[in-house]
């Protein structure tokens, strides 16, 4: 019952009905076949976003072909990195401070 109410599948079920109210009394022109070829890709690609999301839920490995797939583990690496060099940065900064000596302490004792 969750998947009948996704905003993809809403989206496109609402459509269709726009779209058969429009187009019941109208001949059949290349603009109303090319409009059900549209609305029937946009369904495709709800339904299967809708069958992705629950493959994804049930823990079933989802294919590789999703833009998606794979950005997990680049943010991931992103996040490491940037925790990496803001580690390095503070570890240099630390050693810089232990090692400077403030211009005046030179002078006092040469």
């Amino acid at each position: 019952m969750r998947y009948l109410f996704s905003t993809g599948l809403v989206a496109a079920i609402s459509a269709g009905i726009s779209l058969l109210r429009g187009t019941r009394n109208e001949p059949i022109t290349w603009r109303s076949l090319l409009s059900w070829v549209s609305w029937g890709i946009t369904m495709a690609l709800a339904v299967g976003a809708v069958v992705d999301m629950r493959r994804e839920r049930h823990g079933v490995p989802v294919g590789r072909r999703l833009p998606t797939v794979g950005e997990e583990s680049k943010k991931a690496q992103r996040l490491q990195f940037r925790s990496q060099k803001a580690l390095a940065d503070a570890q240099g900064h630390a050693q810089d401070k232990r090692s400077w000596t403030h211009p005046r302490a030179s002078r006092v004792n040469g």
